[in-house]
């Protein structure tokens, strides 16, 4: 039983890199949660709620690395102009 429990958390260390580099993106450059973001689109800039950093974080958190980025990748693929957005949980 303790053995298992090492492998699980070797194989959830990658993912904390994964998400500290989401936080610092949303922190920084993201249109919806930066610190400039609510003086030049105050009413917010991604049409998908959760916004596809936060979805990208969820997935990660929830999924694991490569399935987290695989659907996260997929969530940005799909948000262009022609799509009507809205609501779209993990």
């Amino acid at each position: 039983m303790r053995r298992r429990a090492v492998y699980k958390k070797i194989l959830t260390l990658p993912r904390y890199p994964a998400l500290w580099i989401v936080r610092v993106y949303q922190k920084v450059f993201s249109p919806d949660h930066s610190f400039w973001a609510k003086w030049f689109f105050p009413d917010g800039y991604c049409m998908y709620y959760p916004t596809c950093s936060e979805y990208g974080h969820q997935v990660i958190r929830e999924y694991g690395l490569v399935r987290g980025i695989l659907k996260a990748g997929w969530r940005i693929l799909r948000c262009n102009p022609w799509s009507k957005g809205g609501v779209d949980r993990p």
